[in-house]
């Protein structure tokens, strides 16, 4: 049975975990609590070492990138920016095409939001300059993006020796993800249990119709919208690459929930596509913190289901600037405590709903959090590896060279 297991794959092994975990919820619950460790280990082993693994990914590849060689970062940030903002404009017209309404729950209120923009902003600034080993600790991915950069600039002309020691030390911490991840249907049946034994399946159905319009805008994004950035970039037929990115990152994602956990998979992915290395390396650190359509959809959505439920009219002004805020804020999400959740509240603030009812809006956000949340990280950690691909074979098709998704040989 044990050779049977290893050779099944990651995600067949996933699925099996979550089926137990559902299972062992529904049969006995209370008989079984010690299950619910196996959760809590897996999601603190990967919240450990996600921040260190970004931290020095980005010196390795900052610090062993040769003078006057060119990368296509350009494009690829401009790829992240437009895909989210895209995100934030498909979820206000799914909200105004499906109209949802929600059941507002009590809780949360001790958690605090951000105030305005100018506080997310401000808050995202002062993350810049954070202290490093605060950074670390926090996991203030913003700050620990900004430190790696300037270390790997600060290394670019320290002795070979030095290069080789970073890379090995962001090779190891890539290993340790790996094994973490391996330990994924472990973790996933802890989690699922936990879920179900609290809140009960009856705690989803409540809220299918609003979970259905935030899973088919993800949908949508990642089968329509995106693809549809591919082609104009590419001008290939860009389902074969969507599929691949989906299939390899995105289904690992959707389990792990950390798009900073989930880099080493993007990673091999991106050398398995024949990508340069010193493009991608940074890429894709740098997509787990600001590429997020999901967290956007989530920001749209849950605030315009609390609008409808209001009875608060929308005019077209209104739904432009709320399709901004979200891919703003979610930008910035990494840097604010809590995630997109916490940022409901700040686009809320545009229909002039008062702090304590958007917190309940929060409420429901936790509640279907276990599938918004996986959903979400499946839909940003992809979109990381496709539009890292796009900008990278848009280049060669200027070169003239061939794209192939499925290369006999990786370099």
């Amino acid at each position: 049975m044990f050779d049977k297991w290893k050779e099944l794959s990651l995600v067949k092994k996933i699925i099996i975990g979550l089926v137990v975990g559902i299972l062992l919820a529904i049969i006995a619950p209370e008989k079984l609590q010690p299950i619910e460790l196996f959760g809590t280990l897996f999601v603190g082993a990967l919240k450990a070492v996600a921040p260190i693994l970004v931290f020095f990914l980005v010196i390795s590849a900052v610090a062993q990138h040769k003078p006057g060689q060119k990368t296509n970062m350009k494009s690829v940030v401009s790829l992240y920016l437009i895909g989210t903002l895209s995100a934030g404009i498909v979820s206000v017209v799914a909200s105004f095409l499906f109209k949802v309404k929600i059941t507002l729950v009590e809780g949360v209120q001790s958690i605090s939001p951000p105030s305005g923009v100018s506080e997310v902003l401000k808050k995202l600034l002062l993350n810049l300059v954070d202290n490093p080993i605060n950074a670390l600790g926090n996991a203030n991915y913003i700050g620990i993006l900004v430190w790696a950069l300037l270390l790997g600039i600060a290394l670019k002309h320290a002795p070979d020796s030095t290069k080789i020691m970073v890379s090995n030390f962001s090779d190891a911490l890539s290993q340790i993800v790996k094994w973490v991840i391996g330990l994924a249907p472990f973790g996933i049946a802890g989690l699922v249990f936990t879920s179900i034994s609290t809140s009960g399946l009856s705690s989803l159905l409540q809220y299918g119709r609003l979970l259905a319009l935030l899973l088919g805008a993800m949908g949508f994004m990642a089968l329509v919208i995106n693809p549809l950035i591919a082609f104009v970039m590419i001008k290939e037929n860009p389902y074969p690459l969507v599929f691949k990115c989906l299939r390899q990152s995105g289904i690992t994602a959707f389990f792990t929930r950390s798009s900073a956990a989930n880099i080493p998979v993007n990673m091999e992915l991106c050398e398995e596509l024949n990508l340069d290395k010193d493009m991608y390396s940074v890429s894709i650190p740098l997509g787990a913190t600001i590429n997020m359509a999901g967290a956007a959809i989530t920001i749209s959505i849950l605030t315009l289901a609390a609008v409808n439920t209001l009875g608060i009219r929308v005019d077209f002004g209104t739904a432009v600037i709320l399709s901004v805020l979200s891919a703003v804020s979610a930008c910035g999400a990494s840097g604010v405590a809590g995630g997109s959740l916490l940022l409901i509240p700040l686009a809320c603030s545009l229909f002039g709903i008062p702090n304590d009812v958007a917190m309940q809006v929060v409420g429901v956000g936790f509640i279907i959090g276990v599938i918004q949340d996986s959903a979400e990280t499946g839909l940003n950690s992809s979109t990381d590896v496709l539009f890292t691909a796009v900008a990278e074979f848009a280049k060669w098709k200027r070169e003239g060279r061939k794209i192939n998704i499925n290369p006999i040989k990786a370099k």
